[in-house]
């Protein structure tokens, strides 16, 4: 089904003609002014007096407003100065206080991770003797001897059965997975077996 459009809206007719005025300029009720009358900025004596005085009460009230402002901004910057000396003072002693604080608490706390850390070091260099000294008690043990040898033997087969699946492209996170699971058990079996 078509659309229906609106009706056009009414329109006002143009009619310019010869006339354009309908104002009688030559009957006696009208009086004729200078052609330049409406771009004057004062056109009568009354109006020129009333802006004048206008002008005199702006005068006189903006003057009474500076003064004021003058002496309340006067009044609130003593104020503000000296409260902003006393509160300068507070806060620099209060900022004095603090500094020292921080400064004998890290001081404190360097002393005692200075301390732990030292012992941490000695610990740690003793312990990593008696493990050196663990290993080498144990050289001539058949069976440390041999968990040795199979890693290193279970270690390159490893890694040369997967460079070759590598170079035929067959080698992918399924085998690399099922790998892992065999080496694992391996690792657990060594284990039990060991003790």
């Amino acid at each position: 089904m078509p659309q229906a459009r609106a009706p056009a809206p009414p329109s006002v007719e143009s009619t310019e003609g010869s006339t354009s005025s309908l104002i009688d300029v030559d009957s006696p009720h009208i009086s004729s002014v200078p052609s330049d009358f409406e771009s004057q900025a004062t056109q009568t004596k009354t109006q020129a007096e009333r802006m004048e005085r206008e002008a005199e009460d702006k005068a006189r009230a903006t003057s009474q407003k500076s003064s004021e402002a003058a002496n309340e901004a006067s009044q609130k910057a003593s104020e503000a100065s000296s409260k902003v000396s006393g509160e300068g003072k507070k806060f620099s002693q209060y900022a004095s206080e603090k500094g020292e604080a921080f400064s004998r608490d890290a001081k404190e706390e360097y002393e005692k991770v200075k301390k732990s850390t030292s012992k941490g070091y000695r610990d740690g260099k003793q312990e990593a003797k008696e493990k050196g000294n663990e290993l080498s008690r144990n050289r001539d043990n058949p069976v440390v001897i041999g968990n040795a040898i199979i890693i290193a033997l279970v270690s390159a087969g490893l890694g040369f059965g997967a460079y070759k699946k590598y170079t035929q492209g067959e080698l992918d996170w399924k085998l690399a997975g099922a790998t892992a699971a065999v080496v694992g058990a391996f690792s657990v079996g060594d284990y039990y077996l060991s003790q």
